[in-house]
């Protein structure tokens, strides 16, 4: 059962979907420049959604080995026709660090 996401708070964590993957892998180009570093596993684990004027998600992505990494990435309406924007990340992370609002 889906969580209901309310506007202005995030939705509990849920398990990434399909959809949360591809997300994330259009912003891969953004976090690498950001970091200055290429990385070979970028899979999406877990996600919490906030729906704004379009819709804010913070995901939490296995970079590989031991390391993770939180994202807020914004997507826009659908009628602005824009791709998502990386417009935060928290590294060093691990798996056991919880996803919360940054």
């Amino acid at each position: 059962m889906a969580t209901e996401v309310m506007t202005g708070g995030f939705s509990d964590p849920q398990p990434a979907t399909p959809e949360i993957q591809t997300i994330v892998c259009q912003v891969k180009p953004q976090f690498e420049k950001m970091t200055d570093e290429k990385y070979g596993c970028f899979q999406a684990v877990i996600y919490r959604a906030q729906v704004v004027a379009g819709m804010n998600y913070l995901v939490k992505v296995h970079l590989g080995n031991d390391s993770y990494a939180h994202l807020k990435i914004f997507v826009p309406l659908p009628v602005i026709n824009q791709p998502p924007i990386l417009t935060a990340y928290q590294i060093p992370k691990t798996k056991d660090d919880p996803l919360i609002p940054f």
